[in-house]
């Protein structure tokens, strides 16, 4: 049995916990052992004493994060446990030793029972993202595990939590926990992109929508295709691979369409025409012809709380409005969130009353999600956060 410092829960508050839910809300605790400070391990019991689980504690809406439901040490053997099975997972799914793609996302927090870390893997460097406190102070035995478990496939380890962890928490500065990278190169459904993990949005990539890339090649074939928020121009790569005749890129940020500039030099089979430019995607699109066959809308999070998601739909409403008006008739419209509080139904009310505003005739082809190295915790509901439709604009 450990010695955690204890936190003892109200009556009634066991049941998300005994049902694999990972988070304890701050109303929901009864009594705490004095002195637990941000980071630590602790202990939840119900209010009948049985325990619960372990997890990170941190002052805030959600106090108690859950890494295990058994009573148990958290040592490197636990952090070697864990990451074995996310891997295993992403072996058995055909991510590990595929030619095709050398980039995934090896550790999706709750997705894969450890709330509060993000590891992804480029090519031989994985890059840590620590969203807690807590599981930042991990980070040296994480990257010990992570030697165990990849063995010859790790040239390096990469913290970059300074972005996820804000200053009133704890300083950090981004570093390499172990090794030094032997490329940045990465290959992703056969087309390979420039990582910029150090510098870039994210740990570098936005490897969540491999999946989606891949399908809007098989709408981009002989088409005109506008990617706007194209950050690093996957969507416009993979719509030229697939035989697009014209990509135009978009995006308020002058080093995104650089680097979507250095990605296109990297694919030099690519034969469609392209053009980038940076400019403000709201007001860009308002002014747009009418003669894109092919719209991308894939914006950052409008909402990262509750507070927000008012603000967030109807911007979503404005956005999605524009592109509905002003794409060409028979033209296809990719369109996304990736703000967990707008969940998928909210979301395409929201895109329904874009439709109805602008009167134009629209019919859902499909509906999109997040890939399966991204995995969705079937007791975690909240892990499913990236949503999107691929519509028919007559």
């Amino acid at each position: 049995m450990t010695n955690y410092p204890k936190i003892i829960l109200k009556k009634g508050k066991e049941i998300s916990l005994k049902r694999k839910h990972h988070w304890v809300f701050s109303g929901a605790i009864a009594k705490a052992d004095e002195g637990i400070t941000n980071g630590q391990l602790v202990s939840v019991y119900s209010n009948r004493n049985d325990f619960l689980g372990i997890g990170h504690y941190q002052q805030g809406s959600i106090t108690v994060r859950i890494i295990s439901f058994k009573d148990r040490l958290i040592n490197t053997g636990f952090w070697i446990e864990k990451i074995q099975a996310a891997y295993s997972m992403r072996s058995k799914i055909g991510l590990v030793d595929s030619e095709q793609t050398n980039v995934f996302r090896l550790i999706h927090g709750e997705g894969d029972k450890l709330p509060g870390l993000i590891i992804d893997y480029y090519n031989g460097t994985a890059v840590i993202q620590a969203h807690t406190i807590g599981m930042y102070e991990h980070k040296n035995d994480i990257s010990i595990a992570l030697q165990k478990v990849l063995g010859e496939k790790l040239d390096a380890v990469y913290d970059k939590s300074a972005e996820t962890l804000s200053k009133s928490q704890m300083a950090v500065d981004n570093q390499f926990l172990f090794g030094m990278p032997k490329t940045n190169i990465v290959v992703e459904n056969g087309s390979k992109y420039e990582i910029d993990w150090e510098k870039g949005q994210k740990t570098g990539f936005f490897i969540d929508q491999r999946e989606n890339r891949k399908l809007l090649g098989s709408y981009s074939k002989g088409k005109k295709v506008l990617n706007t928020f194209c950050y690093s121009g996957g969507f416009s790569i993979a719509a030229l691979e697939a035989g697009a005749k014209e990509v135009h890129s978009v995006d308020i940020s002058a080093k995104a369409i650089e680097l979507t500039e250095k990605n296109l030099v990297l694919n030099p089979e690519l034969k469609g025409k392209h053009e980038s430019k940076v400019a403000d995607v709201v007001k860009y699109i308002r002014e747009i012809e009418q003669d894109y066959d092919v719209i991308v809308l894939d914006p950052p999070a409008f909402a990262k709380n509750m507070k927000a998601r008012h603000n967030a739909v109807q911007a979503y409403k404005r956005l999605n409005a524009e592109a509905l008006r002003h794409i060409k008739p028979g033209g296809v419209l990719f369109t996304f969130s990736c703000s967990q509080v707008v969940d998928k139904q909210l979301f395409a009310h929201t895109i329904t009353a874009a439709a109805i505003e602008v009167g134009r005739e629209v019919k859902i082809l499909q509906y999109l999600s997040q890939p399966a190295d991204h995995p969705i915790n079937i007791y975690h509901t909240e892990t499913e956060y990236l949503k999107g439709l691929v519509l028919y604009v007559a």
